[in-house]
């Protein structure tokens, strides 16, 4: 299992999935329309470490971070 956190507005509690790589977790969350299109502009994190990839192996007990854009002054 890996444990999915969904940073400031995306609003949602944190999840659990059975994945192998981030195309799986991608595919799984992209079944919620609330969280397609934050998917389509979030960075991820694996582990507190920003990746760009989805085929990004992933482990069990991997945290997954989506954070969504931010903009500031």
């Amino acid at each position: 299992m890996v444990r999915i956190e969904f940073l400031g507005p995306i609003g949602k509690a944190p999840v659990e999935l059975e994945a192998a790589s981030l195309q799986e977790v991608a595919d799984q969350l992209g079944k919620d329309a609330t969280l397609k299109e934050w998917l389509a502009n979030c960075a991820v994190a694996v582990n507190d470490t920003l990746v760009s990839s989805l085929q990004t192996p992933l482990k069990p007990g991997d945290k997954i971070s989506l954070l969504p854009p931010v903009c500031g002054g």
